[in-house]
Order: structure tokens, then C-alpha cells, then sequence
């Protein structure tokens, strides 16, 4: 398994992936699309592949203290074989070396899998939003992660 940056070429097949996942958060073309734009918001997405075939894909904000893990994406055949993780361990592994101070996620509150990944990875809850996600209707959990833990936990 390869870890890399994410390109433009990439688009189209991270878009097909999350498609195929019921509890990610769907963005539409054109915010995939403003990824790469130049006036967009700093972000990094990374893509694991393997044999060319796309497995997964992060994307992350980039801000100068806080960081926000927007949208985390396995294919559900490649499940279960620690994709995920280091997607995420490689964000945090960024995010501590560019010098921010905490890393942010939302997830679902029925998403276990997620859930106990982030835990095992270090973060905590902080917070909840009300009727945050939508098809279904529900609530998300805002889990936060210190820069100064990232580097055990990645």
C-alpha cells in the first residue's frame, strides 16, 4: 500500500469511492474539485492505493493552530486492514510537524468502527451537534486529538 498526496487525477475516483460509502460525508464534484483551487482553504488529502486501485482517501483543513479531519473514506472490501488508520496517523503525523496544536473530527454517532479508531488513536469527545448529518438524521460527536499527543499516537 501506497500513501500519497492527492492530485486533480484523483478526483473522479475519490468521488466514486465515497459514493460507495453509506456513512461518509458526501461532498458534491465541485467541492472536490476546490481541493485543488488556489484560493481554496489550505487542505491535505491523501489517497492510499495499491496496485492502482484507489482504497481510500483523507482529507484534512489545514488552519495554523487547529487542523480538521473533514472526511476519511475506505473501501469497504479493503476494510479491516488498517487503511484508515494510517490515513489518519499520517494526517496527525502533519499536522504535529506543521506545528498545530490540535487536530478536530466529526463523526457519527452510530459509526462504531470510526469511533473506537479515534479512540485507539487518541482522541477524546469534546462536543456534540445536534441533527448534524442528514439520511439519516443524526447527531455527531466532535472528537479532538493535542498536537502534543499526535506523535504517540502516529
Amino acid at each position: 500500500m501506497l500513501i500519497r498526496p492527492a492530485t486533480p487525477a484523483a478526483i473522479a475516483d475519490m468521488l466514486a469511492l465515497e459514493r460507495q460509502t453509506g456513512p461518509a460525508a458526501h461532498w458534491s464534484g465541485r467541492e472536490y474539485d476546490a481541493l485543488f483551487a488556489p484560493e481554496a482553504p489550505r487542505r491535505l488529502a491523501l489517497v492510499a492505493t495499491e496496485a492502482a486501485e484507489l482504497l481510500g482517501f483523507v482529507i484534512a483543513r489545514c488552519g495554523p493552530e487547529e487542523w480538521e479531519i473533514e472526511n476519511v473514506v475506505v473501501a469497504v472490501q479493503h476494510r479491516r486492514r488498517g487503511i484508515g488508520r494510517e490515513l489518519v496517523r499520517q494526517i496527525l503525523r502533519s499536522a504535529g510537524q506543521a506545528g498545530a496544536d490540535f487536530i478536530l473530527l466529526e463523526v457519527r454517532e452510530s459509526n462504531f468502527p470510526a469511533r473506537k479508531l479515534y479512540e485507539q488513536l487518541g482522541f477524546v469527545e469534546i462536543g456534540r451537534r445536534t441533527a448534524y448529518y442528514y439520511d439519516p438524521l443524526e447527531d455527531a460527536l466532535v472528537l479532538r486529538i493535542s498536537a502534543e499527543n499526535c506523535d504517540k499516537s502516529a
